[in-house]
């Protein structure tokens, strides 16, 4: 298999999502359009559960050059049976694609040009960019028939010369560094021809989901440095986000309006930071919606 946005060869980076109303993550409820919370039971078998244990808990204190530390991307691939896995950065407004990792790693370089040129008439790739929604883990099947899915250019063009048939996708912030619209962290499970992901495949990983996040964070700041500060600042800028003002944080705290200001002054030296909302997102990347 060949073909990835980014440069390098393997698998393409096109959350193959679901249709214009997706299916709900198993074990989450959830509201779709104006329809009522629905929610979808999987059985797990205690083989699987051990093994969701052991990727959620583990790992903690590695710290790779990029993406989630290797032996859990690679327990993960253990669980959920892959031809190939990718953890990459996308940003459809420059149409840049970065691979964080992969499994098998890849080689070489590829020709994203089809990937592109496709992106937006497929409403898979482009579903997360339209709906904003990065929650939900999702399939070709979500989207297309596999008969439509063959007669779509982004097959023809780029999946199909890949040797890619099925795909499972998940989605998280690029985080309050990389973020903003048209960028996400992506992890993908390609599969060539023959037997398509199921309930059981989605349903870990969506169980996984808040983990996997966590992880990649705790990552990150690992990699750049966490930000410093007391626990009363920390405790003042939780306030800040709840959209507290000076004087309301200060009645909770019990000090002045004054104080409340000194304190953010700090804040913002100490962050280095000239905003309210620039300090809450360098101080709690993880506040964005996972």
């Amino acid at each position: 298999m060949s073909a990835s946005v980014g440069g390098t060869t393997g698998r393409p980076p096109c959350d193959v999502l679901r249709m214009v109303r997706p299916r709900p993550p198993l074990y989450r409820e959830v509201t779709l359009g104006e329809g009522e919370p629905m929610t979808e039971r999987m059985t797990i078998s205690e083989l699987d559960l051990r093994r969701l244990l052991g990727i959620a808990a583990g790992h903690r204190d590695e710290s790779p050059a990029e993406g989630l530390p290797l032996p859990q991307l690679s327990e993960l691939t253990a669980l959920i049976r892959c031809d190939e896995a990718s953890f990459f950065l996308l940003d459809s407004r420059t149409r840049a694609g970065s691979t964080m990792q992969a499994i098998p790693a890849e080689d070489g370089q590829a020709d994203d040009q089809p990937f592109w040129a496709h992106y937006w008439d497929s409403r898979p790739c482009s579903y997360p960019d339209r709906s904003g929604d990065l929650h939900s883990v999702t399939s070709v099947s979500d989207f297309y028939s596999a008969r439509q899915w063959h007669e779509t250019g982004m097959y023809r063009d780029y999946f199909r010369p890949a040797g890619i048939e099925h795909e499972l996708m998940m989605c998280l912030p690029a985080g309050s560094g990389s973020g903003g619209p048209g960028r996400s962290v992506r992890l993908i499970f390609f599969r060539g021809p023959g037997l398509d992901f199921g309930e059981r495949d989605r349903g870990l990983l969506a169980l996984l989901r808040p983990h996997l996040y966590e992880a990649y964070r705790a990552a990150e700041l690992r990699r750049h440095g966490q930000p410093q500060l007391t626990r009363r600042q920390r405790e003042l800028l939780r306030l800040v986000a709840e959209g507290y003002t000076n004087a309301q944080a200060g009645r909770r705290l019990g000090v002045s309006e004054g104080t409340v200001r000194r304190h953010l002054e700090n804040i913002y030296t100490r962050l280095q930071v000239s905003s309210r909302t620039a300090a809450v997102a360098r101080a709690f990347p993880d506040r964005i919606a996972v």
